[in-house]
């Protein structure tokens, strides 16, 4: 493929339009904007060629229109000293000469044309190059938002989580301290006088109820 049939490709692709059918946007407009430096480069450099070349052009055309003066003023200086034969000569020399500045005139124009496209060409690949890189700059910008964005959310959940179960543990802490606390009324308090008197009372009747089971019986197995 030809360097201008690529400059065309590029200038003329539609980026928005390829990163929306790419899988990886991403990886896609890093491979747009490499290839955009990379012609760049060659088209400079083949500008830059073209460039010499036109100079190489101006300074032969100079030499050889020198050239055909030369043989003009001999032509003119034989006819002065009479020397016909000569002076035809030199005006067939002067006629080769002129006939290299007409096709060294053609050259140059097509070179101007050239160089004046490749120059075309670099200021529209720059401008298209620096869309390329805006792109690839949002790109990037919301690659690490989104990256971001999910790290804060990951956080967020691990806080919550991490929140939820120190809330239940102090809940559940304060649980057992109440059971705790509880357990702990009675526990090593000396029987007031009420209290050894209710005791005494409940062994009596105790006591009595026993009696009169034993007694109960006793008489049951003295019928039998």
């Amino acid at each position: 493929m030809g360097i201008f049939t690529r400059v065309r490709d590029v200038i003329s692709s539609n980026i928005n339009a390829m990163l929306d059918k790419a899988e990886d946007p991403e990886k896609m407009i890093k491979m747009i904007v490499r290839e955009m430096e990379d012609t760049l480069v060659e088209v400079k450099a083949s500008c830059a060629g073209a460039m010499a070349t036109k100079k190489k052009i101006q300074r032969e055309l100079t030499a050889v229109q020198k050239r055909a003066d030369e043989w003009a003023g001999k032509a003119r200086l034989a006819v002065d000293k009479g020397r016909e034969d000569l002076a035809r000569e030199a005006l067939l020399e002067k006629r080769r000469y002129l006939a290299r500045v007409d096709a060294l005139h053609e050259e140059q124009a097509q070179c101007d044309s050239l160089v004046e496209q490749y120059q075309s060409d670099i200021t529209q690949l720059e401008e298209k190059l620096t869309m390329a890189r805006e792109k690839q700059r949002v790109l990037v910008q919301r690659h690490i938002h989104a990256q971001k964005k999910k790290q804060a959310e990951n956080h967020i959940r691990k806080v919550d989580t991490a929140d939820a179960m120190a809330r239940f543990e102090t809940f559940e802490h304060r649980i057992d301290r109440m059971e705790a606390e509880a357990d702990l009324v009675n526990y090593g308090r000396k029987p007031t006088l009420d209290d050894e008197f209710s005791k005494l009372e409940g062994d009596e009747a105790l006591e009595r109820e026993l009696a009169e089971l034993k007694s109960s019986r006793g008489h049951h197995e003295a019928n039998h």
